[in-house]
């Protein structure tokens, strides 16, 4: 596995760069939020990678820092997203951003991201729930009330409700609320709206 490479930057192509390792031209694909990063060609760079292998081809994804590759990572284990919708998200939003809409469930960040329905919203935010979010928000402890908001939203949103219908039914709970008796009352919330 290629996980880093280091070489003199000779050419962007949006959304490939080409980067020279002695003698060697590597065509690495980047997210743009890499691009907008990357100095002027001719400029000494170092690309955190990922190397993707098929049948047809073997390719090589750059990006400016770990997180933003595990971020990447993170993504493409998600049912239905392949490399080039991960690239598009991480294009359109933060590593930041995107533990955010996933720490708060928040549907409408991730479908403003060219290529991302509100169905493919929703399964990002029930898969990434726990792996991406929580290890990158910089929020209060594990145990606290917003990780019990958590589990009732996720419970919630394994029941079959929809974010903006789980969001909504947590916006009725009292402060400090235990998780069973918070999605007792979110489904009875639910049951009368």
């Amino acid at each position: 596995m290629i996980g880093r490479i280091t070489g003199i930057l000779l050419e962007k192509s949006p959304p490939m760069v080409c980067i020279d390792v002695a003698g060697v031209g590597y065509e690495i694909d980047v997210p743009m939020s890499t691009l907008y990063k990357l100095p002027e060609n001719g400029a000494k760079v170092t690309l955190y990678t990922h190397l993707a292998v098929r049948e047809d081809a073997h390719i090589l994804y750059g990006f400016s820092s770990p997180g933003e590759r595990s971020a990447f990572r993170a993504l493409i284990k998600v049912t239905g997203i392949g490399a080039r919708t991960a690239l598009s998200v991480l294009s359109g939003m933060s590593v930041e951003e995107l533990a955010g809409a996933i720490t708060q469930q928040e549907t409408g960040r991730l479908t403003r991201v060219p290529g991302i329905g509100k169905k493919t919203a929703e399964r990002l935010l029930l898969e990434l729930r726990g792996k991406l979010g929580a290890d990158l928000s910089a929020g209060g402890s594990a145990g606290g009330p917003a990780a019990g908001r958590d589990d009732i939203a996720n419970a919630l949103l394994a029941l079959g409700y929809s974010s903006s219908e789980s969001q909504a039914a947590l916006k009725q709970l009292p402060e400090g609320v235990e998780v069973t008796e918070g999605i007792r009352l979110a489904l009875k919330s639910l049951a009368r709206g």
